[in-house]
């Protein structure tokens, strides 16, 4: 992929920073190693092997960002990247981040996202060079409320399936890091709670628009699990935006740690049968159908208040719905049909659109 002209952004914070990504394989990892490639940033991943074909990572061949194959839970070999490295900054994405998976392999759902987690502070701090983590988790960390509304960063934590616990539990190990040891240690945390992603490279299981992809792809319907609940649907690029906003107010020294909600734009949060009815009309030939299940338990309505990151970080969503569903056929239809990436085509134009917007990160 070409280096874009965006080292200024974020008043080129990124520019020749050494920044390590965690899970830089995976769908926003690569996405992530993509922009701060761009940003001018020295990166390194640490990561299991892609676990799709077609794999976003290996499709974009980043040859300046340094590809280190660890699993989380091995502590010493954590440790061993976090000595070679010397990070200034680390974004922690790696994860078990599928809900139906979490049923099935519970064991490594908590191992991966909470003594992984663990391993990663304790490699940070005996590192002696990191100065900020951001910790991605999300919206998921918390305890459905009577009656519903978007959920605000001052609610109370829980999680019914295994993932959604086990990344609430994230948030707790993150918090007693920062007051036991992380501060004494001149490292800044905070972590970011993004709604459900979407965009071109998501090839992952039991996810709304893989599953689209595929069905749309074999002429066969998408059978839908859950059409009537709701989730806060955004482009991959909006939460990416407000990490790296945050990346960037750790390392400035500003009071920003703690935890941060990231979400779409209103009209985002829709149902699963809303969004799919969007991707169908815009992929003709796709038909939709039901999947009665039975099917283990997911949240029935996830919406997120973002007033906090708006107005502390002057970060807010930019791409509508519409924006986002023409954003992300176009990607998974041009590399289908052409071989073509449009990654750093949609790097670029988010930028242009949040200047456009008046947003100060993207000048």
């Amino acid at each position: 992929m070409e280096k874009l002209e965006l080292t200024s952004q974020f008043d080129g914070a990124y520019a020749g920073l050494d920044v390590l990504v965690t899970g830089h394989t995976g769908f926003k990892g690569s996405w992530l190693c993509a922009w701060l490639d761009a940003l001018g940033a020295r990166v390194c991943g640490l990561a299991l092997p892609p676990e799709t074909r077609p794999s976003h990572w290996e499709l974009l061949s980043l040859t300046r960002v340094e590809n280190h194959v660890v699993d989380l839970r091995d502590a010493d070999a954590v440790r061993g990247v976090f000595a070679r490295v010397r990070p200034r900054l680390v974004f922690h994405l790696a994860a078990q981040p599928l809900v139906r998976r979490s049923y099935r392999e519970p064991v490594a759902t908590y191992a991966t996202n909470v003594s992984g987690l663990v391993n990663l502070f304790e490699a940070a701090r005996a590192c002696g060079s990191v100065q900020a983590v951001v910790n991605a988790t999300t919206d998921k960390v918390y305890r459905p409320l009577d009656p519903p509304r978007p959920f605000r960063e001052d609610d109370p934590l829980g999680g019914h399936d295994p993932y959604s616990a086990s990344k609430a539990c994230a948030e707790l190990v993150s918090e007693s890091y920062r007051e036991s040891f992380l501060a004494a240690a001149g490292i800044r945390l905070a972590t970011a709670r993004a709604g459900n992603v979407i965009g071109g490279g998501d090839w992952s299981e039991d996810r709304l628009v893989p599953d689209f992809v595929r069905a749309a792809t074999a002429g066969e319907p998408l059978r839908l699990r859950r059409p009537d609940a709701v989730r806060p649907w955004q482009h991959v690029l909006e939460p990416l935006s407000g990490y790296l906003r945050l990346g960037q107010a750790l390392l400035a020294g500003e009071t920003v740690e703690g935890a941060w909600n990231f979400g779409p734009s209103d009209d985002a949060t829709i149902s699963v049968q809303a969004l799919a009815g969007a991707f169908r009309d815009r992929w003709p030939g796709t038909t939709l159908a039901s999947d009665p299940g039975p099917h283990p338990h997911e949240a029935a309505q996830l919406r997120l208040d973002c007033g906090k990151a708006q107005r502390h970080l002057g970060w807010r969503p930019v791409w509508s719905a519409a924006n986002t569903v023409a954003r992300t056929v176009a990607w998974y239809r041009a590399q289908a049909e052409t071989g073509r990436l449009l990654t750093a085509d949609d790097v670029a134009r988010y930028s242009a659109d949040a200047r456009a917007a008046g947003l100060g990160w993207a000048r």
